[in-house]
């Protein structure tokens, strides 16, 4: 039996119940103190640090009695971060010193920030985190700690995707509890991308329930799309890159026009998202964006959910560009009037969904779009 120290994200008792795979009733916690220690922010994550500081003390809770199983588990989530256990001595509330190990950070791994607060965290981040964590705990015993680290970013990502599902409104048409019942639910791949399946039941339109179906989905996140637009020269901006999906799926093509695209990050709106890319892709600045439409581009295959946007933009001023080198981006651009890609449009020689349904959108609204640019 080990007793830990924890300090950070997993005093949330919620998410140190999901990796230990116990509830709280099942759990000896007791609230505690480390003295000349203190809780930091990790500079540009959402976790914290904890590291010496004289005449401080850090606030926890002592868990007692962890078996080996449930170190193991704590091992696969919090290595994949790079801490590692330490022995420490700890203060019940009463006074006495206890000794404890607690999991440090490897030296020089994170980058201090501000002092960290548990309930603020809580509100900013533990939904996120607490889906985040369901996926990774998931793949323990077929994904190494290390390699789980890389996804990291990516399921956060995920997770905000999910997040964000949620919070949109229910279809009053249907009550999920009593409409879906799920069998069986395997995660069965992770990595940039994830893949999930799930065995499922669904309510047909004559009132019964289906028969148990097997169904799986490519699980990206959500996505900002954004046609630079320059109404007062009435010309667009296209971005080609080689798209390796299109590739592997047999296309003799990979090669895509495609309008401004990236991931949206947790905590960035999509319309952040999409001045961002069309920065990084293109070099260009958006004056302000004109939503499109937001949607699943392929419901019966993929869960990512994009929002499209034209961006009006002056195609005059164009600084930069090209990607960024660190994501393996490559691209090139090009500058084409309303007409050029209207012709695209209607030859078929586009193959993105994302540009043929803003390139159909601006055809709509491009007067009123120029006429209040003149």
């Amino acid at each position: 039996m080990v007793d830990l120290f924890f300090y950070g994200t997993l005093r949330y008792r919620p998410l140190l119940e999901l990796v230990l795979g116990r509830v709280g009733g099942d759990l000896d916690v007791t609230e505690v103190t480390l003295a000349d220690h203190a809780v930091f922010a990790v500079q540009d994550q959402i976790f914290p640090m904890i590291a010496t500081a004289p005449g401080q003390s850090a606030q926890g809770i002592l868990v007692r009695g962890l078996t080996a199983q449930n170190l193991a588990a704590l091992d696969y989530y919090e290595g994949g971060y790079d801490y590692a256990l330490r022995s420490i001595t700890v203060c019940l509330p009463g006074g006495e010193q206890v000794s404890a190990q607690v999991y440090f950070p490897t030296p020089g791994q994170w980058r201090p920030g501000a002092p960290w607060d548990l309930a603020t965290w809580v509100a900013q981040s533990g939904a996120l985190t607490l889906r985040a964590a369901e996926e990774v705990m998931a793949y323990r015993g077929r994904v190494s700690a290390r390699d789980m680290r890389r996804s990291f970013p990516a399921i956060r990502r995920r997770a905000a995707a999910w997040l964000a599902a949620q919070a949109r409104p229910e279809d009053p048409a249907h009550d999920l509890l009593r409409d879906v019942q799920v069998k069986a639910h395997k995660r069965a791949y992770v990595n940039f991308f994830a893949m999930e399946e799930m065995d499922l039941q669904f309510r047909r339109y004559d009132g019964s329930m289906s028969p148990v179906v097997n169904r799986g989905v490519a699980l990206v996140g959500r996505a900002s799309v954004v046609l630079p637009y320059d109404p007062l020269r009435d010309q667009v901006l296209l971005v080609e890159q080689f798209r390796a999906a299109t590739y592997i799926a047999g296309e003799k093509r990979p090669w895509m026009w495609e309008p401004v695209a990236g991931l949206i990050d947790p905590g960035e709106t999509p319309e952040q998202a999409a001045r961002r890319e069309a920065d990084e892709e293109a070099g260009v600045t958006i004056s302000r964006l004109e939503v499109v439409t937001h949607a699943y581009p392929s419901s019966g295959a993929s869960g990512e959910f994009i929002h499209i946007f034209v961006g009006i933009t002056d195609l005059s001023d164009i600084r930069g560009g090209g990607g960024v080198a660190g994501e393996n981006e490559d691209l090139r651009s090009e500058i084409l009037d309303f007409d050029h890609l209207m012709q695209g449009v209607d030859n078929h020689s586009y193959q993105d969904m994302p540009l043929v349904t803003a390139a159909l959108w601006l055809s709509r609204h491009r007067e009123r779009l120029r006429a209040a640019a003149r």
